[in-house]
């Protein structure tokens, strides 16, 4: 359990010293190769935990359990039974979710703050598939065929589900794929980064504990090349629901074609985060800004490109880069940080990589821009919030994912200019506008094609509300009745009764 020592919390017990295992059919064991990794802190260097490395054997273990446990005992499960499973789980973590918000913190480097406020999201969630669980029905249809024929429709699982999760959100990235498994009666293999392992693995003892069936979830944490490959492209299993980057996304399409399996695919984002003249300033101040720099700008409906009304733009660019200035960038345990370390030594070099490329390019630095080092910050990867003036469109730090905490800001005219300009990217997962009139707020949240528009607000999210995206950031969606309709097939039956 996390506690608070001298202002910090502490590293939880979980990270004990002992090789973490994988969950193959309700036990844990050793990877089949006997391979490990290190998982380390981010914000400090410091090696939180060996790590079981799963690959192609092991992977086919875990779908070989899955595909048992779909065929067996779990198949018989009612509706209310699954309910009861989910509430139990719910109520499992909300008592241990000060250890799980800690291991989200050291292993990835999210500030507890954050991941603590995730509290509310991921126990919702849950109770909310919970719901969901007895909702799931099928429809009577009246048909037009000569004679006497009755057609109806039944909803079944889709099977044995691949779930790959990226490290940017281990516990909320779980639970939105095991979730809708348990709820619709499928069963899964996920797939953690080995970036950040830790949570969803204590996530797998809390599911035994619940009373999970053996097989129903399974999780080998490995490397994609190896692990997530061979899931990806497993005949044996009949959909995957993946998050991450849109390159990864495209060769699991590929991956895919051997069965044809289904797919659900939430990407990446380059989002529009517009702000009219007549806005409320003071709120799209701090809004704007946040909608970045939350969890070092590792989100993927983070705003980026910053559209900001030219008659403002000076002035609000300039708070924007003041509120960036005053932010705590620390640690994570440290209860007073609200900027983490990047994840990783990978993500520090690309993040800082696209702060040359803006320079070089002709953006100018409003604030940040470059790496923090020495003091508390020096075996960690922290990059100051970094805000970009004078960006053109055309210019790579407005048109690529940095994945970093990196506002573009670009000035615009009127709300047809920025509609095009907005809608001019591959990506379409989030945008935001902020304004008074509206009008405007309508007219943009029907013309920017993407999966959410948060208007006067940003990252808002609930459990009964969808999200994904268009175009390249993917396709599928995650909460919301929707959600549950990606885990399902839909069958016709048809009886002649005359």
């Amino acid at each position: 359990m996390g506690v608070i020592e001298k202002g910090v919390v502490m590293r939880p017990g979980y990270i004990d010293g002992k090789t973490k295992l994988l969950l193959i059919d309700g036990r844990w064991v050793p990877a089949a190769s006997g391979k490990t990794f290190e998982t380390r802190d981010p914000a400090t260097g410091m090696l939180l935990a060996e790590v079981a490395e799963g690959d192609r054997e092991d992977i086919d273990l875990a779908v070989a359990a899955a595909r048992r446990a779909f065929n067996g005992p779990w198949s018989k499960w009612k509706p209310a039974d699954r309910q009861l499973l989910l509430l139990r789980l719910a109520d499992l973590i909300e008592a241990n979710i000060e250890e799980l918000a800690a291991l989200d913190t050291y292993d990835m480097g999210a500030p507890i703050s954050r991941t603590r406020a995730g509290r509310h999201r991921v126990v919702g969630m849950l109770r909310y598939y919970a719901g969901q669980a007895v909702s799931l029905h099928g429809e009577t249809i009246e048909n037009s065929l000569p004679g006497d024929i009755f057609s109806y429709t039944l909803k079944e699982p889709v099977g044995v589900v691949g779930a790959i999760i990226p490290w940017n959100s281990p516990l909320t990235a779980s639970i939105w794929k095991i979730g809708p498994a348990l709820a619709t009666g499928c069963t899964v293999v996920l797939k953690p980064s080995e970036v950040a392992p830790l949570t969803p693995l204590r996530l797998g003892e809390l599911c035994l504990e619940a009373g999970v069936p053996p097989g129903v979830i399974n999780i080998v944490p490995g490397y994609g090349a190896t692990a997530g490959a061979a899931l990806a492209a497993h005949l044996d299993v009949d959909k995957v629901a993946f998050t991450g980057s849109d390159v990864t996304g495209r060769r699991i399409v590929q991956a895919s074609a051997g069965n044809l399996k289904r797919l659900s695919l939430e990407l990446g984002g380059k989002s529009p985060d517009i702000v009219f003249a007549d806005a409320d300033l003071d709120a799209a101040v701090p809004g704007a800004a946040m909608a970045v720099f939350a969890n070092s700008g590792q989100i993927c409906s983070a705003g980026t490109r910053l559209f900001v009304e030219q008659k403002i733009y000076d002035e609000f660019t300039a708070k924007v880069a003041d509120f960036a200035k005053a932010l705590k960038v620390g640690i994570g345990a440290d209860p007073e940080t609200q900027v983490g370390p990047l994840v990783s030594g990978d993500q520090l070099d690309r993040v800082t990589g696209y702060l040359d490329v803006g320079r070089e390019q002709g953006a100018q630095c409003l604030s940040g821009g470059e790496r923090l080092t020495g003091g508390a910050y020096e075996n960690g990867y922290f990059v100051a919030p970094t805000v970009f003036g004078g960006v053109r469109d055309d210019m790579r730090i407005a048109q690529e994912e940095i994945f970093g905490p990196v506002i573009s800001a670009i000035p615009f005219t009127d709300i047809d200019e920025v509609i095009e300009r907005g809608n001019a990217t591959t990506f379409g997962l989030g945008s935001g506008v902020w304004t008074r009139d509206v009008g405007k707020a309508h007219k943009l949240a029907k013309s920017i094609r993407a999966g959410s528009v948060w208007i006067n607000c940003y990252q808002a999210m609930d459990p009964a509300v969808p999200f994904g995206g268009y175009k390249m950031s993917g396709y599928g969606r995650e909460s919301g009745k929707q959600h549950l309709d990606e885990y399902l097939n839909v069958k016709a039956v048809w009886i002649k009764t005359g």
